[in-house]
């Protein structure tokens, strides 16, 4: 059994046997016991909502104990407590399974914890690429043209440097939201020089 905190103040032990199996699979339709083909891991691992919903019905016993509804225990669900209930979740079904599943189950988990440690990684260093500012001013030349405007009467106003580079770096935030969202196109990588792919290719030779 693992335990873990909610934001709460709540201790909640995990147990996963074939009772808790039957609970979840008759109560959400979700069957466990496909977590050793891996894709069953992929979703409770990218679906918080999922993630907690097999949670409380795992905890339910000790919920009703409480006096705990569902929604009181998704409301103490974010950030570090969804990230230790996950692992509490992923390690009970792992020491759930016979020797030769638990084996594969564990190799399945370990890759998918490589490669998750690999994507924060390529993000936070195209986050600190320095190229990445100058494609942030484009797009707000692009999209924002009177930014510069508002950003001039801010200064004719009176506003301080400081309210000014408060002003610029809430839109840059903003812009850099909206391309890890991909609603703006991502920064190609290797152009230093801000010139799309496109109009790069156009360009006559010479």
């Amino acid at each position: 059994m693992k335990t873990f905190t909610d934001n709460a103040g709540r201790t909640w032990t995990v147990a996963i046997n074939v009772d808790a199996i039957k609970r979840v699979k008759s109560l959400l339709s979700i069957n466990l016991l496909e977590a050793v083909e891996g894709k069953l891991i992929e979703q409770l691992v990218s679906d918080p909502v999922m993630l907690c919903d097999v949670l409380y019905v795992l905890c339910q016993p000790e919920a009703d104990a409480k006096s705990v509804s569902d929604e009181d225990f998704g409301r103490a669900m974010a950030g570090d407590a969804i990230d230790h209930g996950t692992t509490c979740l992923l390690e009970e079904l792992v020491d759930f399974f016979p020797l030769a599943k638990r084996q594969v189950l564990a190799k399945a988990l370990a890759k998918l914890k490589a490669f998750q440690t690999k994507a924060v990684e390529t993000a936070s260093k195209r986050l600190d690429d320095p190229q990445l500012d100058r494609q942030l001013e484009e797009l707000l030349n692009q999209r924002e043209p009177n930014f510069y405007q508002r950003i001039r009467e801010l200064q004719e106003n009176g506003a301080t440097g400081e309210e000014v580079e408060a002003a610029f770096e809430a839109e840059r935030q903003r812009i850099r939201q909206r391309i890890r969202e991909g609603e703006l196109p991502a920064l190609t990588p290797g152009d230093s020089s801000g010139n799309s792919p496109a109009s790069s290719a156009s360009s006559p030779a010479r």
